[in-house]
């Protein structure tokens, strides 16, 4: 192992919510109440599916590029006071650096949003080796190009790479590509992340052991 590839939404930072309570206000906005559950088979798949599946499920018409523009200005408004790393964020990270690891971050988010949340939380764009966005692949996950291009990025193949996940879209997305998954039940429940390797209450549970797969120590 070689390389850690972050999913950022749901793991390195709290911003389920927060996307969540944009995309709602957006909503109601244009006249529809979604409930919050709404959202939850879209998570993980990018603000497209996230907007574009809800608008399906209540057959109601959406100009989907406004609506992701609009839902990102609320969004980014609500950054600087609510949006905060989870525990143990800043410290894997380092980690990682320390043990000669490459790091990315790998996200169905656009950039805009992934560099906002990054700075915010102290891991600004600098820190990684690749960035990696919605921009960055044709087809979102479940489907494997986001870390595949990841891989490519750091200059590594599938399999010297471990993913750290917390949604179910992304686990499989993992296991498509040819890579180690490593899950973190902060947006779902532990027993619907079961497809991982290995499963961990937080991140600041996660272990360099954990990460390599040997059952080592840090």
């Amino acid at each position: 192992m070689k390389g850690v590839i972050f999913d950022m939404d749901g793991v390195l930072t709290d911003s389920e919510p927060l996307i969540n309570a944009a995309a709602v206000a957006m909503f109601r906005e244009r006249g529809l109440a979604v409930a919050t559950e709404d959202f939850l088979p879209f998570v993980g798949t990018g603000e497209d599916r996230y907007l574009g599946g809800v608008a399906e499920k209540h057959r109601f018409p959406l100009d989907l590029p406004a609506a992701k523009k609009r839902t990102y200005e609320i969004y980014l408004a609500l950054v600087p006071q609510r949006l905060r790393a989870f525990p143990g964020a800043q410290e894997l990270v380092g980690a990682c650096r320390w043990a000669g690891l490459k790091i990315a971050v790998a996200s169905s988010a656009d950039l805009i949003k992934i560099e906002a949340n990054l700075r915010q939380i102290g891991l600004p764009p600098a820190t990684w080796d690749a960035l990696v966005s919605a921009e960055d692949a044709t087809h979102k996950k479940p489907a494997p190009d986001i870390f595949l291009a990841a891989a490519r990025r750091l200059a590594l193949a599938p399999s010297q790479c471990v993913v750290i996940e917390d949604a179910v879209n992304g686990l499989l997305a993992a296991k498509a590509a040819g890579m180690r998954c490593v899950a973190v039940a902060q947006t779902f429940p532990a027993a619907q992340l079961q497809t991982a390797d290995l499963v961990r209450t937080g991140l600041q549970d996660v272990t360099l052991a954990d990460l390599r797969g040997d059952g080592g120590g840090t």
